[in-house]
C-alpha cells in the first residue's frame, strides 16, 4: 500500500499536468480555440475537478466509503 504523501505527490503532478492544456486553451490565439476546446472541455477540465477535490476532499471520501462497507 501506498503511503499518503506518495499518493498526494501523484495526485498533486496529475493535476499540473492536465493544467498545461488550460494554459494552452487561455493564452493560445483565438483562431487556435476550437483545436483546443475540446481536449479542456472533455479531458482535462474533468481531470483537474476529480484530482483537486481529491486533495482537497479526499479524506471525507474515504471516511464516507469506510463507514459503509
Amino acid at each position: 500500500m501506498m503511503s499518503d504523501a506518495t499518493k498526494r505527490a501523484i495526485f498533486r503532478w496529475i493535476h499540473l499536468l492536465f493544467a498545461i492544456p488550460i494554459a494552452g486553451y487561455v493564452y493560445s490565439p483565438f483562431k487556435e480555440l476550437p483545436n483546443y476546446a475540446p481536449v479542456v472541455r472533455y479531458v482535462a477540465f474533468p481531470m483537474l475537478l476529480v484530482t483537486g477535490l481529491w486533495m482537497w476532499k479526499g479524506h471525507v471520501v474515504q471516511r464516507m466509503f469506510s463507514k459503509a462497507i
